[in-house]
């Protein structure tokens, strides 16, 4: 397989936020975490969101994958608004077309790595792509680990299982919360190698919360998020780039 250049890809809309804005608590007590933030994440694009702790950028992440409510404003996945659909529609949406990827990894220590990796599909009572399945399988470098529980398998092969079990069901966007952050950096660079190549190959749509420099230069796009809205944003990043970015905040006195 080979990579499509960025210019060359759907500029299709895979999730979309407009004014969208979350206010915990009232009067003296209110904290703004989102303050009317509008952006889209397009398809077979990976998106990193920065910011300072206290930003908003989880918050984002969490309202626009259907993880989180919203006080105002829309979320759009595909053609489906997020705020017309009861619990158990929402439900069904982040089954089937939303993967999930955590720093804690959240696999079943009982199932074994292919058990934990099929899950959703066997909750929704839905048989895997076979050849879908084997390539994400071999993509992700777990075809001689696919029978080890997770006490098994060291840090870095339990997020690949994890980056595994996300694609494995083809959902239309992936969210990632800080998913190297429990990893070294040589494990943390293969997961976001995984992640990178199934959007260069396999056409998948990635968002994903970072901290770290390094791991946003293996995004398409970088958005920086400040006092909860959107601040800047950088296209095909480097980490330079990014850390010269995020010491700007630093010099206006943006740190939590």
């Amino acid at each position: 397989m080979t990579s499509t250049p960025l210019a060359d890809r759907t500029t299709t809309v895979a999730a979309r936020a407009t004014d969208l804005s979350k206010v915990y608590g009232q009067g003296e007590t209110q904290v703004v975490a989102l303050d009317r933030v509008t952006v889209d994440f397009h398809q077979a694009q990976f998106t990193a969101i920065m910011g300072p702790s206290g930003s908003g950028k989880s918050t984002l992440m969490h309202c626009v994958a259907g993880l989180d409510s919203f006080s105002s404003g829309s979320v759009r996945i595909g053609d489906t608004e997020l705020g017309s659909l009861k619990d158990k529609q929402l439900t069904k949406l982040r089954r089937d077309k939303i993967g999930f990827i955590f720093q804690a990894f959240n696999l079943l220590p009982t199932l074994t790595a292919l058990e934990n990796i099929t899950l959703p599909m066997d909750i929704a009572g839905r048989k895997p792509d076979k050849a879908w399945l084997d390539t994400v399988i071999q993509m992700v470098g777990l075809s001689g680990r696919l029978s080890h529980r997770p006490a098994q398998l060291s840090g870095g092969q339990q997020q690949r299982v994890a980056v595994a079990r996300a694609l494995a069901s083809k959902p239309d966007i992936i969210f990632g919360d800080e998913p190297t952050g429990n990893l070294d950096s040589r494990s943390g660079a293969e997961v976001l190698g995984f992640l990178r190549n199934s959007v260069r190959e396999l056409g998948q749509t990635v968002v994903m919360v970072t901290h770290d420099p390094v791991a946003a230069a293996y995004a398409d796009r970088v958005i920086f998020l400040a006092d909860g809205r959107i601040v800047d944003e950088v296209h095909e990043p480097t980490a330079e780039a990014v850390l010269d970015r995020m010491k700007r905040f630093d010099a206006k006195g943006r740190t939590s």
